[in-house]
């Protein structure tokens, strides 16, 4: 029997399709995001990646992996045969050359014949049959040393959806237009008080009709508490490398940090730690890890014990809020990351850790920014406002 998922994302491809990718081709020409590629592995050199696939490709997935990595071989995979269309359409547009498209289910990704040194599966191993069964085949055609970029979605922020999930499926709501069209109408009246108000709000998955069906009309989608998520990515042979962005899960960061329980999650295992402070937030809607082969020890760490050796760069998303009015006296500013969707995730310095912030270039070492700068470093990276380029640091056969 053909899968209903397949049959869904032909009807309702996501995300919506897009005409061009313009943008993002103008700056294809610069090479490898530095930061995006620090982030996964702090001592590879940035020309060490040259494969990458995009499982569960979508419309554009593949395609933008293929313009940001023009050094890069990258395969596209998806089971949706018109995600696929969508896809060759942006190859045809923009002239694309390292990118090969595939329909294939994430189950049978072996059949490529080759493996990746970085794989990119985000909001799709949710909606398979059975998501351990496509973790590990995604294992299987790891290269050695390469990564896992993973998202999946996480139950607490995303209840309001579940409840209208649920709400559908007892009025039996197909995704026709006409029971969209009076799905929107309803959910324009949905009480203040609804876990789903905020989300209705801040939500892209709410302004266009094949979103709105792929987050309350998906046949299949479940979600996963930081435990049940952790012993996934283990069952699958592979190894928790980090949270994409981890502030949002450590007790010394945003607002828990201010309270009486930051000492008692500090002293908790890793991920006691983490499981305790999404149970804190309530609101994170989905998961993004790297992870890495279990037998794999030495890749995505930071090793701060070389700090001299190490350049921190800072992260193109991270501002420096200066004004005096709005700061706790004794502070210079307050360093914030415009990606992070939680307000309370803000480091508070003053003006001797504002003016090393802020020589930060991409070039200094941690040794050449001074005394006390490794700890400085080691707090804005935990915050996710640097990441750390430690080259300089690894053997010389590395990558």
């Amino acid at each position: 029997m053909t899968d209903p998922i397949v049959a869904f994302y032909d009807r309702h491809p996501y995300p919506p399709p897009v005409d061009d990718l313009d943008a993002i081709a103008s700056r294809s020409s610069t090479g490898p995001d530095r930061v995006a590629h620090h982030l996964i592995w702090p001592d590879r050199a940035l020309d060490s990646t040259g494969s990458i696939l995009v499982a569960g490709c979508g419309t554009a997935q593949a395609a933008r992996h293929a313009l940001r990595n023009p050094d890069a071989e990258v395969v596209g995979i998806d089971v949706s045969e018109t995600a696929i269309e969508h896809t060759r359409r942006l190859i045809e547009r923009h002239h694309i050359t390292n990118l090969r498209i595939e329909q294939l289910a994430i189950e049978d990704v072996d059949r490529s014949g080759r493996r990746f040194d970085h794989i990119v599966c985000t909001g799709v191993l949710h909606h398979l049959d059975d998501p351990a069964v496509g973790l590990a085949a995604l294992r299987s055609v790891l290269a050695p040393h390469g990564a896992i970029t993973l998202m999946v979605y996480a139950p607490y922020g995303r209840i309001g959806i579940y409840l209208l999930q649920e709400y559908c499926r007892r009025l039996d709501l197909s995704t026709d237009p006409a029971d969209i069209t009076e799905l929107v109408a309803t959910l324009g009246e949905l009480p203040d008080g609804h876990p789903l108000s905020r989300l209705l709000r801040t939500s892209p998955d709410f302004q266009h009709d094949d979103a709105l069906a792929d987050a309350l009309l998906n046949p299949r989608d479940r979600a996963y508490a930081v435990p049940e998520l952790l012993a996934l990515i283990e069952g699958a042979g592979l190894r928790f490398g980090r949270w994409e962005r981890q502030a949002p899960y450590l007790p010394d960061c945003g607002s828990i940090s201010e309270t009486p329980h930051a000492a008692r999650i500090a002293a908790l295992p890793e991920a006691e730690q983490y499981a305790a402070v999404e149970l804190f937030r309530g609101t994170i809607e989905r998961h993004t890890v790297i992870a890495f082969a279990a037998d794999d020890h030495a890749s995505g760490h930071v090793p701060f014990d070389r700090a001299d050796r190490l350049v921190p760069i800072a992260i193109p998303t991270v501002i420096a809020v200066d004004d005096p009015t709005r700061l706790p006296p004794g502070s210079a500013a307050a360093l914030l990351n415009r990606a992070h969707t939680s307000t309370d995730l803000v480091m508070f310095v003053d003006a001797d850790e504002l003016a090393r912030f802020r020589a930060i270039d991409g070039v200094r070492t941690i040794g050449e920014l001074g005394d006390g700068a490794r700890a400085l470093v080691e707090r804005l990276w935990r915050h996710d406002l640097v990441v750390v380029d430690a080259t300089a640091t690894a053997p010389a056969a590395a990558g």
